[in-house]
């Protein structure tokens, strides 16, 4: 672990539509897996990787997420929390931040993985990027029977239930601060149009794949397979 304090900001706003109705009564980022939140679990991971402060976007049941997590205390970190009046997004969040650091990290607050956080800090500040995308590699197997047909309808190719293979976003970033001046204050703005804005702008983001592993609770399959994993891999992702 890192002895230098890092900060990190947790954007845990979103109303887990993709996971109603648990979500009607806990925000996504507490919904359990075995005897902790997602929250928990990402907070006791940064603060193991020397990220010693750490900001909450919140919005949707913002109250239950005050209430749970206080100050840090608890986990030896201090936790401070912004409040966005409207949703803003997955990266609209980081305008309201006065005080953000030369290097920070910001990840969805619904994200299980055991990436290593301080290995992944590092890279970004030593390359000097200006912002890293954490990916990974998924596999999906089309259900059906894939017809190929030409511009008469005449069957040209066929493909049984194929595999593809495709890489995605983890919903962990390093950033610098300068991304914050692409960002629209007050407005609605996403990780895709942050994305679309750095490329034009000849500044494209890193990508560093990450090959162990990663799930996405806000969907309803991968939050069934990690709470069975959880608690045999509890010790890969909590060190305990």
């Amino acid at each position: 672990m890192s002895t230098t304090s890092r900060r990190a900001v947790l954007l845990a706003g979103g109303k887990g539509t993709r996971l109603r109705p648990y979500t009607v009564v806990l925000p996504k980022p507490l919904m359990p897996l075995g005897d902790l939140s997602i929250l928990e679990i990402i907070i006791r991971q940064l603060a193991r990787s020397g990220f010693g402060r750490i900001t909450v976007a919140v919005n949707h049941q913002a109250e239950l997420i005050q209430a749970f997590f206080h100050d840090g205390a608890k986990w030896k970190v201090a936790i401070d929390y912004s409040l966005e009046d409207e949703p803003l997004g997955t990266m609209g969040p980081l305008s309201l931040i006065r005080d953000l650091p030369e290097n920070f990290l910001v990840m969805n607050g619904d994200t299980l993985t055991d990436l290593d956080y301080d290995a992944f800090h590092r890279t970004h500040v030593e390359a000097r990027n200006l912002f890293t995308i954490s990916s990974h590699v998924r596999e999906h197997v089309v259900d059906y029977g894939v017809l190929k047909p030409d511009a008469k309808g005449r069957l040209t190719g066929f493909e049984e239930k194929p595999r593809l293979i495709y890489e995605v976003s983890m919903g962990v970033y390093m950033c610098s601060r300068e991304v914050v001046s692409f960002i629209p204050k007050s407005k609605p703005y996403g990780f895709d149009q942050l994305m679309l804005d750095l490329i034009r702008a000849g500044r494209p983001a890193q990508v560093l794949r990450h090959a162990g592993y990663w799930r996405d609770i806000g969907r309803p399959e991968d939050y069934q397979q990690a709470t069975e994993d959880f608690d045999q891999l509890r010790t890969r992702f909590l060190g305990e």
